[in-house]
């Protein structure tokens, strides 16, 4: 928490990189890593999304934690004993402390692990996607969308840039502010954005070009949470996303493309912030609502022209194994 109550990230993050040539010492070489994530978590969940729409499930296999945490660590408690069958761990934080002993940063996901040592590799969440278009490149499936062209990549950039420091995080700089100014002061910065957003996607089917990018995954996974959480929960409550019809139907349409709603588990997401953040709801009651068929409905945006995979083609379905339980989406009604 800075002076004046605003809310500050810790951004201290595990830079080394998973490169093609291995110039950090970790080549990409498909089933040697675990990517680790959470579901509740959205800067896991962007991995997630990447990972699916370029079809590196089996290149780089993938562990899920359970939706909630305490001080220590993500736990493994989905899995069968408690630990993750790989890497046989019961805390994400046996997999920190195994890369650095004296490790005093955030345990957070998405974290990819060396399945060999058993160390984490990186946690940089900005950077593990970009690496995943570029760096996997050649275990990407056959019809992959280019979600970081060349062309474009100077105004992802521009546009993450705003996103995430107004949006992504702007949401936690109102929910965790400690002052009434701080608070006051995000919220603006988070719907002005939104508005900036609004008018950008008026007359776009996605914010940048004509195809999904890392810029629309950025966004979405803030903005499919935003209604469940972010409105009430962080005192986000000028509008509900489904309130502002231009980037509601926007959220509706990524929602409804092969590799987005199919990996939203809103159970996952309601458990983990209404239990894990008690300083803001002590009683931990999670909330029952709100409807989420409504994400299902028409979106129209197809109007707007755009192919969501370019030239490409969409991710075949979820595997089993990997699939949200029916009861936690929509998309299983």
């Amino acid at each position: 928490m800075k002076p004046g109550g605003e809310y500050s990230r810790d951004s201290r993050y595990i830079t080394t990189r998973i490169t093609a040539d291995g110039h950090d010492g970790f080549p990409v070489q498909p089933g040697r890593y675990r990517l680790v994530v959470s579901r509740a978590c959205p800067w896991a969940s962007r991995a997630v999304i990447v990972r699916r729409l370029l079809g590196l499930e089996r290149a780089l296999p993938m562990a899920i934690a359970g939706p909630t945490h305490d001080e220590r660590s993500w736990t493994f408690d989905l899995d069968p004993g408690g630990r993750d069958p790989v890497l046989g761990i019961e805390r994400l934080q046996e997999a920190y402390v195994a890369r650095d002993p004296g490790y005093d940063g955030g345990i957070t996901v998405p974290a990819i692990v060396d399945v060999r040592t058993g160390k984490v590799v990186t946690n940089d969440f900005a950077q593990l996607t970009i690496d995943m278009s570029l760096e996997w490149m050649p275990h990407h499936r056959d019809g992959a969308p280019a979600l970081y062209p060349p062309a474009l990549r100077a105004e992802i950039d521009a546009v993450n840039e705003v996103v995430y420091k107004d949006v992504n995080n702007g949401v936690y700089r109102a929910g965790f502010a400690g002052s009434q100014e701080a608070y006051a002061e995000a919220y603006e910065r988070l719907f002005s954005r939104l508005d900036w957003l609004s008018k950008r996607l008026e007359v776009s089917r996605y914010l940048v070009g004509g195809t999904i990018t890392e810029a629309d995954v950025r966004l979405f996974t803030t903005l499919v949470r935003f209604d469940t959480v972010y409105h009430g929960h962080f005192k986000c409550n000028r509008q509900k996303l489904s309130e502002i019809p231009v980037l509601w139907a926007y959220a509706r349409d990524l929602f409804q493309t092969p590799g987005f709603g199919d990996t939203v588990d809103f159970d996952h997401i309601k458990r983990h912030y209404y239990t894990v953040h008690r300083d803001i709801n002590p009683t931990m009651i999670v909330p029952v609502g709100p409807d989420l068929s409504a994400w299902l409905e028409p979106h129209d945006r197809a109007d707007l022209g755009g192919r969501p995979f370019g030239d490409g083609t969409p991710p075949k379905p979820v595997a089993r194994e990997e699939a949200v339980p029916a009861s936690h989406t929509p998309l299983a009604a």
